[in-house]
């Protein structure tokens, strides 16, 4: 019996990142976000910056982190403009940052230029005990990228690759969170983002060596979770 099989709706609660990344919506929605992320304890928000301020008052106090997208969704902004944007971002509280690397420098070879912004954001991140993720958007990338990607990630010592966006074509696979686990060995951090919409998905990811899960449905996740057990017992 693996960790997906005894896994308790609390702990699966733990390992969501709670996300509202649409570029559109109402105060009302942000706050409804945080509302669900303080009563099922959410591990963090996912938010664009431009909300940060706002998740850092409504979840004061409660070690729920409120998590900046850098450079989003298109990964395409200068190091300089992502390095500023993770600033500013923890300037203004936040706990996690997400970024997404610049695809187009990956696929042209240029690995020293990813490896750079990378590293800038861990080093912005690391005085601040700020959790720090690269996101490869593995839709676009060959299995050679995704490797090429996570040694970096490794290098630049950030605590996790993530899949996606969830905006890109296609969004996490097993085969993929099984592929970036191999790659970064057991200790560090595995996000599955993108498409996670179902208890199944998020189980089977988990299996594949996922510790995070990035959704919109995580309150729909952990009361199917909830309701399996029940069944169960």
């Amino acid at each position: 019996m693996d960790q997906a099989d005894t896994l308790t709706p609390e702990q699966l609660a733990s390992m969501i990142d709670h996300t509202f990344l649409k570029p559109f919506g109402t105060a009302a929605d942000i706050e409804k976000l945080c509302d669900e992320a303080l009563r099922y304890r959410f591990a963090m928000v996912a938010i664009n910056p431009a909300e940060t301020e706002r998740c850092v008052a409504l979840l004061k106090g409660s070690g729920v982190r409120a998590g900046a997208a850098i450079g989003f969704p298109l990964g395409q902004s200068t190091a300089e403009t992502k390095a500023f944007e993770t600033r500013d971002a923890i300037a203004k509280g936040a706990g996690e940052i997400d970024m997404v690397i610049n695809i187009r420098a990956l696929q042209s070879g240029e690995d020293a230029r990813v490896l750079a912004e990378i590293a800038d954001m861990a080093a912005a991140c690391r005085p601040h005990g700020v959790i720090c993720k690269v996101i490869l958007e593995t839709c676009y990338l060959s299995d050679d990228e995704k490797r090429r990607v996570c040694r970096m990630a490794c290098e630049a010592g950030v605590d996790f690759v993530k899949t996606s966006t969830g905006l890109g074509t296609g969004g996490a696979t097993v085969a993929d969170i099984a592929l970036m686990r191999a790659a970064v060995g057991p200790k560090m951090g595995v996000k599955a983002s993108g498409g996670v919409r179902t208890l199944e998905d998020a189980l089977a990811l988990i299996r594949a060596g996922a510790t995070r899960i990035g959704t919109s449905s995580g309150v729909a996740l952990v009361e199917a979770l909830r309701a399996k057990r029940r069944h169960a017992s």
